[in-house]
């Protein structure tokens, strides 16, 4: 600890760009997890709402619903495919893709080359300090014997590159968790990308399956009400039974 705080009194001008570049990290990759918990959605919780919207509202109550759902895929991907849905599946798979490109992708791979930047200049920063610290140690230890005085010691030296070694050390303690988070974020883009194509497809059929059974969500609520009727026909008809048999007894 005393070695530390010496290293933010002697080596300030490393010290206090260091800690601040650990901040940054730090701040980014919270900022980034919140980002990929806002962009992912309960899509199995969604799509039972979308398909009766789009049902019995029809295409504007559908596009309503997705712009006010939390999730990038039903704000960005589910409204650019039905706005287009009018003009066909192709035109919703062009549009999608489009949305996917230009809006979706930049999205999700907001912050990532920042981050990625500051893991390698926290590491050359770190090794520059490290250089010029270890330069003033070594000419003060050479120019020790001709001055006469106990500059030449090692051990009075000793503590001066202990210190030196700080700005690599922090440097690395910067960039070794930032390298870790940005391949683990590139890895959870690679899948969100293809629950996205998933999630195109299922839209793509659905919009087909409502606009080829436009009366099928009415045709199963009346099977429905139907076989309930034929049950309350049928239970009456078991109790007339029973109450002749106990008559007859």
């Amino acid at each position: 600890m005393d070695a530390l705080i010496k290293f933010y009194t002697n080596d300030w001008y490393f010290a206090i760009p260091m800690t601040l570049m650990l901040i940054i990290a730090l701040a980014l990759v919270i900022w980034r997890l919140m980002l990929n918990q806002g962009a992912a959605g309960n899509m199995d919780l969604f799509l039972p709402d979308l398909q009766t919207n789009l049902r019995k509202k029809g295409l504007k109550a559908a596009v309503a619903l997705c712009e006010t759902e939390k999730g990038i895929v039903p704000q960005k991907l589910y409204t650019a495919g039905l706005q287009a849905a009018d003009q066909g599946v192709a035109a919703m798979r062009r549009s999608m893709a489009s949305a996917v490109e230009l809006e979706i992708i930049p999205r999700l791979n907001y912050l990532l080359p920042a981050s990625l930047a500051i893991a390698k200049i926290s590491t050359m920063v770190g090794l520059l300090g490290t250089v010029i610290s270890m330069i003033g140690t070594f000419s003060a230890i050479g120019e020790g014997p001709k001055g006469g005085g106990g500059g030449g010691n090692m051990s009075a030296q000793s503590e001066k590159i202990g210190l030196a070694l700080f700005a690599t050390a922090m440097g690395l303690v910067t960039a070794i968790p930032l390298v870790f988070c940005h391949v683990l974020f590139r890895a959870w883009i690679a899948k969100f990308e293809i629950k996205m194509k998933l999630a195109a497809q299922n839209l793509v059929a659905l919009v087909q399956n409502v606009k080829n059974n436009p009366d099928a969500g009415d045709e199963e609520e009346a099977a429905i009400e139907v076989d309930e009727d034929e049950d309350d026909e049928e239970g009456d008809r078991r109790s007339a039974k029973r109450t002749r048999r106990t008559g007859s007894r």
